[in-house]
């Protein structure tokens, strides 16, 4: 009998401690002749919420959205979450100008091409 009350005294602190949700943001890459940019809907976001880290090869974005609002709670629809998605990075990227700014729930990060990836017209010499 003892054993049946500690295992639903169990179950219920599961059910009360639950992780929040990890969702992939959207996203939408551009390439273009300087750089590739990405742009991720990343709602309720602020920007001390969010990571950006770049290890090996792999780019990773992980953010917290968190409800603020002060009193009581009548309806939910929006809830706390957490955002993470990762992405490799194509060869010649230029990390040490990776560029990133957030602004109304939308992150624009930029990722430079390094020299050798860049389109370059070789000039033709008369001979």
């Amino acid at each position: 009998m003892a054993n049946a009350h500690i295992q639903k005294q169990s179950d219920s602190l599961a059910e009360s401690v639950r992780e929040r949700p990890a969702v992939p943001p959207r996203v939408d890459v551009y390439e273009n002749r300087e750089e590739f940019l990405v742009v991720a809907d990343l709602p309720g976001v602020k920007s001390d919420a969010l990571s950006i880290n770049v290890e090996n090869a792999e780019l990773t974005l992980e953010a917290t959205r968190s409800s603020t609002a002060a009193g009581a709670l009548l309806v939910s629809e929006h809830r706390d979450l957490d955002f993470r998605r990762s992405f490799v990075l194509p060869q010649g990227i230029d990390r040490e100008r990776i560029d990133a700014e957030l602004k109304d729930g939308v992150l624009r990060l930029h990722l430079p091409k390094s020299d050798a990836l860049r389109p370059r017209q070789i000039p033709v010499r008369a001979g």
